[in-house]
């Protein structure tokens, strides 16, 4: 996967634990709800960072279909 191909979704906590800020969030979910789905389908692909943030490392076509099968 090349950096053209890669789609870095930057996600902040609040202090206990909810997702308050997500990217790449679909218009039909909350950030909470857009967060559980990524962490289902691709969960191995988020690295968690200090300070309440993490974020996903994925390809553009899975964030695609994810967000296709989102509004479905």
């Amino acid at each position: 996967m090349t950096a053209a191909d890669t789609l870095i979704i930057h996600v902040r906590f609040a202090p206990d634990g909810s997702v308050t800020e997500i990217g790449e969030r679909p218009s039909g979910l909350d950030a909470q709800q857009w967060f559980n789905r990524l962490s289902d389908k691709a969960g191995s692909s988020f690295q968690a960072l200090s300070g309440g943030r993490g974020f996903f490392r994925l390809g553009t076509e899975v964030v695609t279909a994810l967000k296709a099968a989102a509004l479905q």
